[in-house]
């Protein structure tokens, strides 16, 4: 997968932008605030139809426009493709080869991205709802599918929600909460096995990636957390019926606190390094490498999963990382991954280990080469 050509138009800082992008490694260099990291937000926004930083769309629309507009030539493994994505205070449009998709999730797949930001660290440490997006957003890249799921079961957990706050606890009907339990209960199974045949993969390639990183000193487990009791990796039937008697069992607790209690809305991830949390007990060392791990995990699980690889984007990292560390991440991205590297300096980047580099500066919302 290859990024050839970019356009911006009234994307955050950048009125116009069309920029050329055939180098193997793009090393993006300016100051802070000028607009490198909204480069690489724009990419990544093309990828998932929204940003890694924000959830408000609103906030990628420059201030002299009404509109912002990201489109891109994007060259994959069957042909060349055209990508547009458009943010408006009406909603997002999305259009591959000029044809506008009607739903969001038949446009995300076809353009892989990872991203590896200093906030990444919050995966490891942060708290469960950053762990779950992170599943989420993997996921919903090489399984459009799944984000539609988790759409349906945002919306029934709402109405369930709004249902439980609203109506007093003697006037609960029974079988009005059946049909949203049985509902939730069906898309959330769904999302349940997605997610632990995710992990499941991500595990057998972080540990090995994770054993290189610290010469086999460290051993790196992923476990996940369902707040379902038993194994997520049950047949869908028995989890179906596990989470009906959980909601059962769980009914006069939700009404006196008016949510839901039950669910992948509560799922959790936890990292063990040699057998201990690296949440509680990990150094910031272990953590950042816990987290550097993950993200070349998901490198070589979307080109298993969909055979290419994706496209890497690194946002103001390479100088957070010792020589070593360094070095093992240009050395697993340099022949494989056309990747986008975002600096305030190019001396924190080793060049001598790089090869096929495009230089470009960003100031004030402007790009040169």
């Amino acid at each position: 997968m290859y990024l050839h050509h970019i356009r911006l138009h009234n994307y955050r800082n950048y009125e116009q932008l069309e920029l050329r992008t055939d180098k193997q490694v793009n090393i993006i260099i300016g100051r802070n605030a000028q607009g490198k990291t909204n480069l690489l937000e724009a990419i990544f926004a093309l990828a998932l139809t929204k940003s890694h930083r924000t959830s408000k769309d609103k906030e990628l629309i420059g201030w002299n426009g009404t509109s912002a507009r990201i489109d891109a030539e994007v060259d994959k493994k069957y042909g060349k493709i055209t990508m547009d994505l458009q943010f408006s205070p009406q909603g997002k449009k999305a259009k591959i080869n000029g044809l506008e998709q009607r739903k969001l999730s038949d446009f995300i797949g076809s353009l892989n991205v990872v991203m590896f930001a200093p906030e990444d660290l919050e995966i490891v440490k942060g708290t469960p709802g950053v762990r779950r997006r992170f599943l989420d957003m993997e996921i919903g890249q090489v399984q459009p599918g799944y984000l539609h799921t988790l759409q349906q079961y945002g919306k029934v957990l709402q109405h369930r929600n709004n249902y439980l706050k609203s109506t007093g606890p003697s006037a609960i009907s029974q079988p009005m909460l059946d049909v949203w339990n049985t509902q939730l209960a069906e898309h959330g199974v769904k999302i349940m096995k997605k997610r632990k045949h995710f992990i499941h993969k991500l595990q057998s390639w972080a540990e090995r990636i994770h054993a290189g990183i610290t010469a086999g000193n460290e051993q790196l487990r992923i476990d996940y957390r369902p707040s379902l009791d038993g194994d997520a990796g049950e047949d869908e039937s028995v989890l179906f019926e596990r989470f009906m008697i959980k909601l059962t069992q769980m009914k006069d607790q939700e009404i006196r606190r008016g949510m839901t209690l039950v669910g992948p809305h509560r799922d959790d991830l936890a990292f063990y390094i040699n057998g201990k949390e690296a949440h509680i007990y990990g150094s910031q060392g272990q953590q950042r490498t816990t987290a550097l791990s993950l993200k070349l995990a998901e490198i070589e699980l979307i080109h298993e999963e969909i055979g290419e690889y994706p496209i890497l984007l690194l946002d103001d990292v390479l100088s957070e990382l010792d020589q070593h560390r360094q070095t093992q991440l240009i050395e697993t991205f340099q022949s494989k991954v056309q990747t986008f590297i975002t600096t305030t300096s190019i001396d924190s980047v080793n060049l001598d280990k790089l090869y096929d580099v495009g230089i470009y500066q960003v100031q004030d919302g402007r790009v040169t080469q």
